[in-house]
């Protein structure tokens, strides 16, 4: 019988897809790509039991958010996800769609993060930011996670995080991190990346639109506005768990004092 629905389920969603709207919302994005990009909504949505609860047209509309920016939606790749979050499907940016952003604004030179390893960190310059990564590997317990960004006019700068600081920064920020389904509990290494490389880009990177827009949508106070529009007078929401995220500060690198305290 489960099976019977879920079938059921699918099937409502590919005659979802037929409307003329979102075709054209996907023609419009993706061009010749549309009916690939469609392929894969398909296969996300059949592969969810979780996502099969959420209202499919709010399902396809966050995946038409990642058509829009030109990212797939296969939660392998780690570019974007949707995943239900309290009954509402919901788009999330991940580490490599957030890279790809950043490389689309040609400014750029290096983008990197990576997962730091027991006895990798040497030190720091708390002054500069830098890290000391000349340390010797002794285990295969990850100790933290860096973020390092160079741009084309010779503006360099490091972020380092310990697994603790990103974890403790996932429970407060993230609405989704406690789901059994979010790429925190299945790409936390990822995710964790997307921490440092997000907060590194947002406070001295350079952003396109795109990018703003990208890292406001990722703000959990987006996402409790949304699901209050989405559900009011229909369950109850308890707002205090979601806490909003650190705004994103959009500042010039070469016009830029650093701040210290960061």
């Amino acid at each position: 019988m489960a099976n019977t629905t879920a079938v059921a389920k699918v099937d409502q969603f590919k005659g979802l897809l037929n409307n003329q709207t979102i075709r054209a919302q996907l023609k419009n994005s993706l061009k010749e790509n549309a009916g690939a990009f469609m392929s894969s909504m398909i296969d996300l949505y059949a592969s969810d039991a979780t996502l099969q609860q959420c209202d499919p047209e709010k399902v396809a509309l966050e995946c038409i958010k990642a058509a829009s920016l030109k990212l797939p939606i296969n939660k392998a790749l780690g570019f974007a996800y949707v995943v239900p979050f309290k009954g509402v499907p919901t788009f999330m940016i991940g580490y490599k769609g957030l890279v790809q952003l950043a490389q689309r604004t040609g400014q750029y030179r290096t983008i990197n993060a990576d997962a730091v390893y027991e006895g990798e960190l040497a030190g720091g310059d708390k002054l500069t930011g830098e890290i000391d990564l000349t340390g010797e590997k002794v285990s295969d317990k990850v100790v933290g996670y860096f973020a390092y960004i160079a741009l084309i006019n010779g503006f360099e700068k490091t972020l380092y995080m310990t697994k603790a600081e990103v974890e403790e920064w996932a429970k407060r920020y993230s609405p989704s991190y406690n789901s059994n389904y979010s790429p925190w509990k299945t790409e936390f290494d990822k995710m964790a990346q997307k921490t440092v490389i997000r907060r590194l880009i947002s406070t001295y990177g350079a952003m396109s639109m795109e990018m703003q827009n990208v890292i406001a949508e990722d703000d959990s106070e987006a996402k409790v506005n949304r699901e209050i529009a989405s559900n009011a007078n229909v369950i109850e929401i308890d707002a205090t768990e979601l806490k909003k995220e650190e705004p994103a500060q959009i500042q010039q690198p070469e016009e830029t004092i650093p701040n210290p305290g960061f």
